[in-house]
């Protein structure tokens, strides 16, 4: 099994854009192309809070790890967890400076609502999977928390999930290696893309946004 050096490695959060659309995960991660909206604005600033390093919060058999930096060599991705809670159990691994044994459980916040589709899931198996190299430990399940419902989806780790999250991560290396931004879909996802306005499904459905993009200013 190949060995990813750390340069080579993809952001954990492009797994989502990348089941999402993956045109869209290509603008953004291949071709650096981005436009903030209200939805990711609103998500940005609940990411910060989950992200604040300076809150490690002991709570009894809990303790809650924010922002804690994750890896994988064998995935080739890296990323920040939004939460890590350590659960005091028999089966969990040791913690510097913590007594018993812990075992830990990923927590990822999203602005929106729970969605059918598995991009969610996706991205915190993901994170799960690195936790599991470098702890060393099997991790089974996590949970996702919705800002619009306020409530936690518990996720479990099955077979299929990571399995899926093997070969979408072997498609983006793929992609990013060759520098190649798949052709427009266009669906109804598009509504809802914060890169609509620089995809322009509908009139760009052949040309790069790049091209497009520098064409554009090039006659402006």
């Amino acid at each position: 099994m190949k060995k990813y050096e750390e340069e080579e490695y993809l952001q954990i959060s492009g797994i989502q854009h990348f089941s999402f659309c993956r045109r869209q995960w290509a603008l953004i991660h291949v071709e650096n192309l981005w436009k903030d909206n209200l939805r990711t604005i609103e998500g940005e600033l609940m990411h910060e809070r989950a992200h604040d390093k300076t809150v490690t919060e002991l709570r009894g058999d809990l303790l809650t790890v924010r922002g804690m930096p994750v890896f994988s060599n064998e995935l080739g991705v890296s990323g920040t967890c939004d939460i890590v809670e350590f659960r005091r159990s028999e089966n969990g691994i040791s913690l510097v400076g913590r007594a018993g044994t812990w075992l830990p459980y990923p927590v990822e916040y999203k602005r929106g609502r729970p969605k059918a589709e598995d991009a969610d899931r996706l991205q915190i198996c993901c994170q799960a999977m690195c936790l599991e190299e470098m702890l060393l430990i099997e991790i089974f399940e996590g949970s996702l928390y919705y800002g619009e419902t306020r409530h936690r989806e518990v996720v479990e780790f099955t077979p299929t999930l990571r399995d899926l999250v093997r070969s979408e991560l072997a498609e983006m290396h793929k992609y990013f290696e060759q520098g190649y931004t798949p052709k427009v879909r266009i669906g109804n996802h598009c509504r809802a893309c914060s890169i609509n306005a620089l995809c322009l499904p509908k009139l760009n459905k052949n040309l790069s946004a790049t091209k497009y993009v520098a064409e554009r200013f090039g006659e402006d």
